[in-house]
């Protein structure tokens, strides 16, 4: 066949690639068409897919029935050269025909043969077929029992790591038996998969792994919920430390206990070996969570049986020597782990971050006992250990208070687990609610210096906790982390002290505070956080502490004024001088020793006011402290509350003082004692430069403002002198009864107005210590009031009519007036000045009692009239007035001759008047 079949590849082949010329009876056809005809034919032949173009072309041709007449005719020139080409193989395929008969024959022989030989081995091997056999089932009992060891072999490993699981879990020693899990879980179980128990165990370990997850989120919960019982007692020994390193009273961060450490009567004995008690284990172990029920589970095989000596797959002490998770390899143990409970002398049995057995298990929770009992043995607790040699009280570190290790074996389960994401999260979502816990300041916080206290000790004990947890683990806790949280509580905390501050009122409280808050700031600092904002508050604060140290400042002040005499002081003796030296710049006079005693001309007021201006300068200067404010900063701050103080609180309180009904020889030494405050306002800038440093020529350095706000009280003091002496004045005038229709004056000056001038006098004599200026002025203030007042007596709306003999009574007391301002009852006026407050009614008497109008008339309007100071309508008023009087007199005067020329004068001399007047006009 195969021989067939090449021969009609090669025919085939010979058929398709012959040229052999047409025989006789082919019609070539020599037309163009024909041509054509070819061409479509032979692309026929040659195309292996679609004909549809071709066969188009085929009948797009005018006659297609020529082009089938010339297909036959190629169909006909190949079945000819088939057939040729059939006649030239044949003979070599009889050939072949023979060779395979011949074959034939030959393989039915060897068939024979082959069979004979056969029956022959078969007799012959048939007891070497029975050993044979024998020997294979030997063989396969071998390999089977090879293969049972192998297998209990591998089995084995796996059974003994299980039970040393079980038995680690039921000791909580979490981390080897982690690492035990995974050795079984990635290493035996593996070469165990295809037998039944590995199933079971394979079922077992998710959940052996959620058990210790879950064991040690557990301890984690109890370590969060204890951590901020106590924060506020690792605050407290942060910021005493921080006080003793930045040079303050350690006390200030201490909290206020009910009473003293009690000490214990009886000594203590205590052992070599002996540790503190905080390190001895409890007689009851706690509850393992871990911990088998006795009820064995049918479906598990493996379970420990209640006596574990029946156990054969204990804990091999040899794989835990090469394994890293064991008590001495591993970081966290507690022979290696610094923040262990083991060499920490300061984890008491009531602290409760401190472990019964190193990793197996936190010691339960303390009963809650009140905070000073536990305070208090706490502290026996330190003196005890540092009587012991563990450590000194000074190398107490807030670090030292906890034991972390709850944190960093959960961490590490996690990590190892796979999930140390998911525990970032829970153990910073946690944390963040403790801190939002932790900046709720306590109710009334602002009454007490404790409530402060409280509120920062939390506060940094939960910050010191977190700074050690980022510096002891990686990436648990990290900066930005710390920069989140420490940005969102110190907003936090400046609007809660904004907040509380503002109650405050007692200015020792104030300062308290303030001490506290740079406190605050040190030991914050000490762990790299800013705080730069806190010192910004300071200085709001320092402001409203300037407003309760002027509101304290009012009450001193008013006490002062209240308690002063306003008498000159008498010194007796030399050291009384030198006392108020001390209190207040004098330097005008040094009397000698015979010269006492002495009087001094301002009152106890002076230097009362000038030492407790100083002492509040002091109070400023204390609240700057610590603050890192420059001599120039301190220096204008002072300045500024200085001011305010002497112009805003001392200012009011004079102010106040002077409109109080005082007398006027009260008055009078106020404006005296004004004076000598206003020069004592040098010495108070020198006394500000000197405290604080700063130059006193600077230019930044801003002036006190004492000095024109004492002399605006002096001012203001000789203001109601003036008044009360204008006042007095006007109670001796209401004394005056003029009779404005009398026919003839008295022939003296009335009494009211002797007893006036001789209280004038009186009162101008104690004027000795005033300025001269201000006597000077008071006294011509008086007089103008007196000479105002007597002309508005004459030209009051009620008096109708005026006699010529009232105006020689009121010329009287006039002329009585201008005695005493001859007299000079105060001195330092030059001649007549005082007489010109008298001038206009005198100008107008004489006008009146001379009866000169001629003259006045002829003058009017020129400077050198003699009746200047008389106006037209004055005048007028005053002849009308007497015009009235006229007309009430005897009907029967008014016939005489020189009556009647009177009056005809008289309406003479108002006609022109009034023509003078709207002339004028």
């Amino acid at each position: 066949k195969s021989m067939a079949a090449g021969n009609e590849e090669d025919f085939g082949g010979e058929l398709k690639n012959s040229k052999l010329p047409p025989e006789d009876g082919d019609i070539t056809v020599k037309k163009p068409q024909a041509t054509q005809h070819e061409l479509l034919i032979d692309e026929i032949e040659s195309l292996e897919g679609h004909l549809s173009n071709t066969l188009r072309a085929v009948y797009d041709a005018d006659d297609p029935h020529k082009f089938m007449d010339r297909l036959d005719l190629r169909i006909k020139h190949h079945d000819k050269e088939i057939e040729r080409m059939c006649n030239y193989h044949y003979q070599g395929f009889i050939e072949s025909i023979r060779e395979l008969l011949q074959v034939r024959t030959d393989a039915e022989r060897l068939k024979d043969e082959i069979q004979s030989l056969n029956s022959k081995l078969q007799s012959s091997g048939e007891e070497i077929v029975q050993k044979g056999e024998a020997l294979i089932k030997g063989r396969k009992t071998q390999r089977n029992i090879a293969s049972a060891i192998e297998s209990l072999t591998m089995c084995l490993p796996v059974l003994e790591t299980y039970g040393k699981l079980k038995e680690q879990m039921k000791t909580k020693r979490y981390y080897p038996a982690l690492k035990t899990l995974e050795q079984l879980e990635h290493t035996y179980l593996p070469r165990v998969s295809k037998y039944r128990f590995s199933q079971i165990m394979s079922e077992t370990i998710p959940h052996l792994r959620e058990r210790i997850k879950d064991a040690s989120m557990s301890d984690l919960k109890d370590f969060l919920e204890n951590i901020r019982k106590y924060s506020a007692r690792i605050g407290e020994v942060a910021m005493k430390q921080a006080a003793e390193l930045n040079g303050l009273d350690p006390e200030l961060a201490r909290m206020k206990r009910k009473g003293p450490i009690k000490k214990s009567t009886k000594p203590k004995v205590i052992k070599v070996n002996e540790k503190p008690k905080i390190h001895r284990r409890l007689e009851k172990e706690p509850e393992n969570p871990f911990d088998e029920p006795k009820a064995k589970d049918s479906k598990n095989p493996f379970d420990d049986d209640d006596n574990d000596s029946g156990n054969p797959f204990g804990d091999d002490d040899d794989d835990d020597d090469m394994n890293p998770f064991n008590d001495d390899l591993n970081p966290f143990a507690d022979k290696m782990n610094p923040f262990a409970d083991k060499t920490n002398p300061f984890a008491d049995k009531t602290n409760p971050f401190a472990e019964e057995n190193g990793l197996n298990g936190a010691e339960p929770a303390p009963e809650k006992v009140d905070s000073e009992e536990e305070y208090d043995e706490f502290e026996e607790e330190v003196i005890r250990i540092s009587q012991m040699g563990y450590v000194t009280r000074q190398e107490l570190s807030a670090q030292d208070m906890v034991d972390f290790a709850p944190v960093y074996r959960c961490l590490h389960i996690y990590q190892v687990l796979a999930s140390k994401e998911t525990f970032e999260n829970y153990y910073r979502k946690q944390r963040r609610k403790q801190a939002r816990l932790s900046l709720t300041p306590p109710p009334n916080m602002h009454e007490t210096l404790e409530g402060y206290k409280k509120y920062f000790h939390d506060i940094i004990g939960f910050f010191v906790v977190e700074d050690h947890i980022m510096n002891t683990t990686s990436g648990l806790v990290n900066r930005a982390y710390m920069d989140e949280l420490w940005d969102m509580a110190l907003a936090k905390i400046i609007a809660v002290l904004r907040t509380h501050s503002a109650y405050c009122v007692d200015v020792s409280l104030m300062l308290q505070i303030k001490q506290l808050i740079v406190l605050f700031c040190h030991t914050l600092r000490g762990y790299g956080f800013t705080v730069s904002q806190l010192y910004d508050l300071l200085l709001e604060i320092r402001d409203q502490y300037n407003e309760i140290l002027n509101k304290k400042w009012i009450e001193i002040f008013d006490e002062i004024f209240t308690e002063d005499n306003y008498t000159p002081i008498m010194v007796e003796t030399l050291d009384e001088y030198t006392d108020i030296l001390e209190r207040y710049p004098f330097r005008e006079h040094v009397p000698s020793a015979e010269q006492f005693p002495t009087q001094l001309p301002f009152s106890e007021m002076v230097p009362n006011v000038y030492e407790q201006v100083k002492h509040f300068i002091h109070s400023c200067i204390k609240f700057s402290e610590d603050l890192h404010l420059s001599h120039t900063e301190i220096d204008d701050m002072v300045r500024k509350s200085a001011n305010i103080l002497l112009t805003r609180t001392l200012s009011g309180c004079l102010s106040s003082l002077i409109r109080q009904n005082l007398t006027l020889l009260q008055l009078i030494q106020i404006s005296i004692n004004m004076n000598y405050l206003e020069k004592s306002c040098g010495c108070l800038e020198d006394f500000i430069s000197e405290i604080t440093g700063a130059e006193k020529d600077s230019i930044h350095v801003a002036r006190l403002q004492g000095t024109m706000m004492f002399k605006d009280a002096k001012s203001e003091a000789e203001g109601q002198i003036y008044r009360i002496i204008n006042t007095k004045i006007d109670e001796f005038l209401e004394l005056a009864n003029y009779d404005w229709m009398m026919a003839e004056s008295k022939g003296r000056a009335s009494g009211y107005l002797m007893d006036l001038i001789a209280y004038l006098q009186s009162t101008f004599l104690s004027f000795t210590n005033l300025p001269g200026k201000v006597a000077q002025t008071a006294c011509m203030s008086a007089c103008k009031h007196i000479a105002g007042q007597l002309v508005d007596f004459l030209m009051d709306a009620e008096v109708k009519a005026v006699s010529m003999g009232a105006l020689q009574q009121l010329n009287l007391d006039l002329m009585q007036c201008e005695q005493f301002a001859c007299s000079e009852p105060v001195p330092g006026f030059n001649d007549g000045t005082l007489q010109l407050a008298f001038q206009d009614l005198r100008q107008l008497l004489d006008l009146f009692t001379s009866w000169d109008w001629s003259t006045y008339l002829a003058d009017y309007g020129q400077s050198s009239c003699k009746y200047i100071r008389v106006q037209p309508s004055t005048a007028i008023a005053l002849l009308e007035k007497m015009k009235d009087a006229d007309k009430k007199k005897n009907l029967f005067a008014s016939l005489k001759k020189n009556e009647r020329d009177k009056k005809k004068l008289l309406d003479t001399v108002l006609k022109q008047l009034r023509g003078l007047m709207n002339g004028a006009t």
